[in-house]
């Protein structure tokens, strides 16, 4: 059982940046796959980015490519979602998500890839 906090959510201009954390319980931390998932009001939940257990592989939607970074820390159990050049497009619940793969995840953009997932950090981005 994996447990997810998030937190660092907040009110940012467009332009700014902030840095989201997830906090995970639990020993195996560093055998589980991360995901960060969004959910703007009235869309459905989406992809942002995802990270595999070694921090070895990195994957992103198109939407963040080049703005956001993701990273992880496994003696903190701990992944990070660095998200800089924010737009109001962005304004959403942000998600972090978990699951355990022996290897890369196969499909890490998936919301049935993921059996973990916090309670949501709200980002809300001003123009």
């Amino acid at each position: 059982q994996v447990q997810l906090v998030e937190s660092g959510g907040g009110l940012v201009q467009a332009g700014g940046s902030l840095r989201l954390s997830c906090a995970a319980s639990g020993r195996t931390f560093s055998s589980y796959a991360m995901g960060w998932f969004r959910q703007a009001p009235g869309k459905e939940r989406e992809f942002v980015a995802a990270i595999s257990w070694s921090g070895g592989s990195t994957y992103y939607a198109d939407s963040v490519k080049g703005r956001f970074t993701i990273s992880r820390d496994n003696a903190k159990n701990t992944v990070y979602l660095q998200m800089n050049s924010l737009k109001p497009e962005d304004t959403a619940v942000y998600y972090c998500a978990a699951n355990y793969y022996e290897g890369e995840p196969p499909n890490p953009g998936a919301l049935t890839g993921y059996d973990y997932w916090g309670q949501g950090t709200q980002v809300t981005v001003s123009s």
